[in-house]
């Protein structure tokens, strides 16, 4: 519902979206950049004049234009008809759309307690405003009438598309619901989009919050140099010269894991790691799980569903839930089979090293490591030096000019969304504008964790002019050591690719109407996953991937290493990503919730009656699982392996030519995949490009789990 009501963009970052009341003026109001046209360069936001008392007011406005354009819908002595009903739906809330794509980007990326706590007070109203939308009655009875009369509308594609797709999000917003109904549907959203909000704040707290203050020299044996000068420089920040901080983000939580030879220090941030939101703290999230699945659940009966798995998977490639457990089912037995492969290749180096102990989790990825050693002679430490950041980003947009002819040129005068992004255009084969692309790569205590793609402007017409997308990247990459370049990871490297992918989907985008600009959870990791074949193919790699210091190609040998070793250490990354996604649907197809829930045996018992081996926890445990909690992937996070049977058999397609950059396949999945949005159904835009259903062969063997 909130998709069409608000458009793509909003809805693709706010979970209920609420309003009411009228502009309140402030004291920088008549200088609020959101109440004018943008001057900037591209029309991007004026980031550099943007302040947070800037926020409030816009939203307040632009709740209050989209009540009146809805008021002149209903206000029509005119019948019914798609341009005066869904056309004019689709168009309104410009105003909340413009500030919104900043606000809940900036949120994101740049966070502060003011903005955190202003997005706690928007929260209500916001829900508010969009149930006041989906839930009018006599906004229903319009849209309705336009659907009911559409077999003679003699409507395009994508027009008939919009009917369905509003009609739907009405019903599924409660418009056919009772009044009594109604109210508690309110409530409900209110409250699921407030504990959203909580579970992520929180999280972002208990993340900033952990740190392992390291004192003595030799506690840092088998640490990169370059992970112990950013440890140096990350304690000097904290007043804490001499000594070493690591913290749990990513770009140092895990290469400590995987590197560190102290056992006990080890254990120290894994626990830390796997424990956030569950320390029994003003931050801990195990009540948000059990009064998120709980509200979930009665918003989901309350709509005539068994659990909210059912609701929310009706729209999606999915289906129904059935076929969501018989995917995961049919990939657990193989990887679980290989995970207790490595788990043995583990324990023989534990054994060869003289060590009687049995592993545990903050063992795995430092013995995982010196087995892929041993077994290929590969250290990925012997990688980085050729995969330094900006020659990694020039190999994506590299794959992007040899398989669909466009270019990325820097641009230096355009405001930021933070100091440490860069800016880009990029122009099509035909010289035209694309969109302007952001890039945002370091961690940063203001930035939430993991890497995402998002929208400043999505895509649009507007008179039937064409608005190209403000595309923004951000990712938290292991930033560079004092004087030298950011040297990348194989895993960031293919996430470099996999966001960029995402990207490449939001610039070739042209479709004329929100409500169809977006697809189903379970297509949209399509476009990402598909990107991060290029990163290492061989053709790629011998255009960017030169030695940092010496500018040499990367050697052969260090290639073919890459290949052979690169399906070694799946059978844990598939456990424990299929362990997440049985945990997210789990909680979900329940019917009933205990009122006293305990999440931490919940997710024992889920996963343990799976045969989960201990060393494995979940990618993300209930108390950290944003994607599910958090919003955006709820009974969904399954979407990521489901989107892979197709991305692995559509690549398919480029490799049966002999050519992966094959110029025809290009123009047909740029055509038939990136170009629609939602306007057709995604399976049959896939059947489009393929010209066949995806098989689950190719995956299995991607992952050498076949």
């Amino acid at each position: 519902m909130k998709r069409i009501l608000l458009s793509a963009g909003l809805a693709a970052f706010l979970t209920a979206c609420g309003g009411g009341g009228g502009r309140q003026e402030s004291p920088s109001a008549d200088s609020n950049p959101f109440f004018t046209e943008y001057t900037t360069p591209f029309g991007v936001p004026p980031f550099d004049k943007i302040k947070v008392e800037h926020y409030k007011p816009a939203f307040l406005q632009g709740m209050e234009e989209q009540n009146k354009e809805i008021e002149a819908i209903l206000n029509q002595k005119e019948e019914p008809t798609f341009e005066n009903t869904i056309v004019a739906l689709d168009r309104s809330g410009k105003l909340l759309r413009k500030v919104g794509s900043v606000f809940y980007g900036l949120n994101s990326a740049n966070t502060n307690e003011e903005m955190q706590a202003l997005s706690k007070e928007l929260s209500p109203l916001l829900s508010k405003h969009s149930d006041d939308i989906s839930l009018n009655p006599e906004l229903f009875k319009r849209v309705k009438a336009v659907y009911e009369s559409r077999s003679s509308l003699n409507l395009d594609a994508e027009q008939a598309k919009l009917l369905e797709e509003t009609y739907k999000d009405f019903e599924r917003g409660g418009a056919n619901l009772p009044e009594d109904k109604q109210a508690q549907l309110r409530e409900l959203n209110n409250e699921i989009s407030m504990l959203q909000l909580t579970f992520g704040q929180n999280m972002l707290k208990e993340t900033n919050s952990f740190k392992l203050v390291i004192e003595k020299e030799e506690d840092l044996a088998g640490l990169p140099d370059d992970l112990i000068a950013t440890a140096a420089e990350t304690a000097k920040s904290q007043g804490l010269d001499g000594k070493w901080v690591f913290t749990l983000h990513n770009p140092s939580v895990m290469p400590f894991l995987q590197y560190a030879d102290n056992r006990d220090l080890r254990r120290q941030i894994f626990e830390g790691y796997i424990n956030r939101g569950n320390n029994n703290n003003e931050y801990d999230n195990k009540d948000i799980v059990r009064k998120l699945v709980t509200a979930r659940l009665e918003k989901a009966r309350l709509m005539g569903y068994k659990d909210y798995a059912a609701f929310a998977l009706e729209n999606r490639m999915a289906k129904n839930e059935e076929n969501v457990y018989k995917l995961l089912d049919e990939i657990w037995a193989p990887a679980l089979s290989k995970a207790k492969e490595e788990l043995a290749d583990i324990q023989q180096q534990i054994k060869k090293e003289g060590n009687g102990f049995e592993a545990e989790g903050w063992d795995w990825r430092y013995y995982a490591e010196k087995a892929k050693q041993a077994k290929y002679n590969v250290d990925e430490n012997e990688v980085r030096p050729y995969l330094q950041l900006d020659s990694v980003r020039q190999g994506a947009f590299y794959s992007a000019y040899r398989l669909f002819g466009i270019h990325f040129k820097q641009l230096d005068n355009l405001p930021l969304p933070h100091p440490e992004a860069q800016a880009f255009e990029c122009t099509d084969k035909d010289g035209s504008s694309l969109g302007v692309l952001y890039m945002d790569f370091f961690p940063r205590a203001s930035k939430r964790g993991g890497a995402w793609c998002g929208t400043y402007r999505p895509q649009s017409y507007e008179n039937g002019k064409k608005i190209t997308p403000v595309v923004t990247i951000v990712c938290n990459f292991t930033p560079p050591a004092p004087g030298q370049p950011a040297l990348l990871t194989v895993d960031e490297a293919h996430t470099l690719f996999h966001e960029f992918g995402h990207a490449l989907h939001n610039f070739f985008k042209d479709v004329h109407y929100s409500g169809v600009s977006g697809v189903p959870r379970d297509f949209v990791e399509l476009p990402s996953q598909l990107m991060e074949h290029w990163a290492f193919a061989p053709e790629v790699l011998k255009v960017y991937a030169k030695h940092y210091q010496t500018g040499k190609d990367i050697p052969l040998d260090i290639v073919e290493k890459i290949e052979k070793s690169g399906t070694y250490g799946q059978g844990f990354a598939t456990v424990e990503y299929l362990a997440a996604s049985y945990l997210d649907m789990d909680y979900h197809v329940l019917t009933s919730v205990p009122s006293d829930l305990d999440v931490i045996s919940f997710e024992a018992n889920t996963l343990g009656k799976r045969g989960l081996l201990k060393q494995i926890p979940p990618r993300y445990r209930s108390t950290y699982f944003n994607h599910t909690m958090g919003g955006g992937y709820t009974a969904g996070y399954y979407s990521y392996i489901w989107a892979e049977v197709l991305e692995a058999d559509a690549f398919e397609a480029f490799k049966e030519t002999g050519d992966i950059f094959n110029q025809e396949v290009a123009t047909k999945y740029r055509n038939y995949i990136l170009r629609p949005g939602g306007i057709k159904d995604a399976m049959d835009m896939y059947r489009d490009f393929r010209g066949k259903d995806p098989d689950t062969t190719p995956l299995l063997r991607n992952r050498g789990l076949k």
